[in-house]
């Protein structure tokens, strides 16, 4: 998360002109696709002799079809470049275009009653639109989010407000990497607000450095997260965005309690937002959790129980000392347990970690030595490879921690976080999470902390699941592990 004071390059994947003309594109061959697999292929139900046509006369058809398949997807904002937006929202779009499509061609058949026309076609047409247009949303997010990995595509944006509703827009843009945002800093009411930086995101000052901060870091995006009863100062900061040309956004102060604790009801044309008190990690999910943790365990327990034997024979044989290693973390809402780890240092290497943080000069709540003098040579190894966390999986049976969730701190470090940290030990700690997939040991604590808490309130199987695929290549290419 970089924030060099350049204008990010332009993304020709987001250039409006590029998907209504794909799509355009798929939606002709999918009419071809399905004359070939009707008329030559013949799969399902197979055409006589007398009933084969040529391709000449479903020419018109096909015209009205992607014709009113671009007017559909134009007006439902099919075309709209809406960050955040999920792929399922796009395939519920594009199922309900082809859906209604295929709908009119059927009702223009009927009124006119041609000589050829298959029914079954025009069915084929639309299941084959749908792959096709599916298929095109997945390759252009694979390629949005490998060009936004490079800079590409990202929105610079400058968050105003340092209280608990901006911290919430900071680490969802720091979780969600792929949505293309890249906060460069955030102000404060007053310039003691933001004197600290958290993380990589830096403190800038005061309300009244907005415009000097617009200029000098090139931002493209404002978002105000200023309580309402500031109502004429963020209509200041408003105009002065929109005097310089910059976008900008306001977040409501309810949506503090995070989009899932808050559902949008209608009272004949008044908008009630409910609050729900939704919390994703409790009973049924808990317990899903819990059950994909052991279920995922017993099903790697073969390939496990080899690399335990491969890695205790590794320490064993390098030399003296306990081939385990017990540590004192904080767990859940403040509960300590011994997490299990490899022995990677050497024998009673805790008693030079308080003198290595202060000549490194560390941050004690989240320090990570380059380079560690006390690190063996089948430490180095296993370390970068994370082999040497493979006992915390003895602590995941055992309930005291989780595959995916924040991980574990130590006590020490625990005495010095603010109160907000503190949020990230409202769930089982994990032996991955989102953090150790963006960056691992580069990633500093508050952007830790900022990740850790956006997954706690944004916590599904699905995110599980993709933490954990994401893991693998992180550890196997060895990103930020030392």
């Amino acid at each position: 998360m970089a924030t060099k004071d350049v204008r990010p390059k332009t993304s020709w994947i987001e250039s409006p002109w590029l998907m209504p003309l794909v799509d355009i594109l798929l939606a002709l061959t999918a009419f071809a696709l399905a004359y070939l697999v009707r008329y030559h292929l013949q799969i399902l139900r197979p055409v006589l002799e007398f009933n084969q046509a040529p391709f000449e006369p479903y020419i018109p058809y096909a015209i009205v079809y992607v014709a009113w398949l671009h007017l559909n997807y134009r007006g439902s904002g099919l075309y709209k470049q809406i960050r955040g937006r999920s792929w399922l929202d796009e395939v519920y779009t594009i199922i309900n275009g082809a859906t209604n499509a295929t709908v009119v061609i059927f009702a223009i058949s009927f009124v006119l009653q041609p000589l050829v026309f298959s029914r079954l076609l025009i069915i084929y047409v639309a299941a084959i639109t749908i792959l096709l247009l599916s298929i095109a949303r997945t390759v252009r997010r694979t390629i949005q989010q490998s060009l936004r990995a490079r800079g590409i595509g990202v929105q610079r944006v400058l968050v105003v407000g340092a209280g608990e509703i901006g911290r919430s827009v900071l680490r969802t843009m720091i979780a969600r990497r792929d949505h293309g945002y890249l906060p460069i800093g955030y102000l404060g009411e007053t310039p003691d607000e933001a004197k600290v930086d958290l993380g990589r995101v830096k403190g800038l000052g005061g309300l009244d450095n907005l415009a000097t901060t617009l200029r000098e870091h090139h931002v493209d995006h404002v978002v105000i997260t200023l309580a309402w009863t500031h109502h004429d100062q963020i209509l200041k900061l408003i105009r002065v965005c929109q005097k310089q040309g910059v976008g900008v956004s306001v977040v409501p102060e309810v949506f503090q309690l995070n989009l899932k604790q808050v559902q949008v009801e209608n009272l004949d044309g008044i908008p009630l937002l409910r609050v729900n008190g939704h919390v994703p990690l409790k009973g049924s999910n808990r317990l899903i959790k819990r059950m994909m943790d052991i279920g995922l365990i017993v099903l790697a327990s073969p390939l496990l129980l080899i690399l335990f034997g491969v890695v205790a024979l590794a320490i064993r044989l390098e030399g003296k000392g306990a081939i385990f290693y017990k540590q004192k973390r904080v767990g859940e809402n403040g509960r300590e347990f011994d997490m299990i780890k490899f022995r990677s240092m050497i024998p009673d290497a805790d008693k030079f970690r308080a003198e290595l943080i202060k000549t490194h000069e560390l941050d004690p709540r989240h320090p990570k030595i380059k380079h560690d003098p006390r690190v063996t040579k089948v430490g180095r190894v296993i370390r970068t490879l994370s082999l040497d966390e493979l006992p915390n999986l003895l602590n995941v049976l055992t309930g005291q921690m989780s595959l995916v969730g924040p991980r574990p701190p130590t006590p020490d470090e625990v005495t010095l976080y603010e109160a907000w940290h503190l949020q990230r030990l409202q769930v089982k700690p994990g032996m991955t999470g989102l953090w150790q997939v963006s960056g691992r040991s580069e990633v500093p604590f508050d952007e830790m902390c900022l990740m850790d808490i956006y997954y706690i309130e944004n916590w599904s199987v699905q995110l599980d699941a993709q933490i954990l695929m994401l893991t693998i290549p992180r550890v196997l290419l060895r990103h930020g592990a030392y």
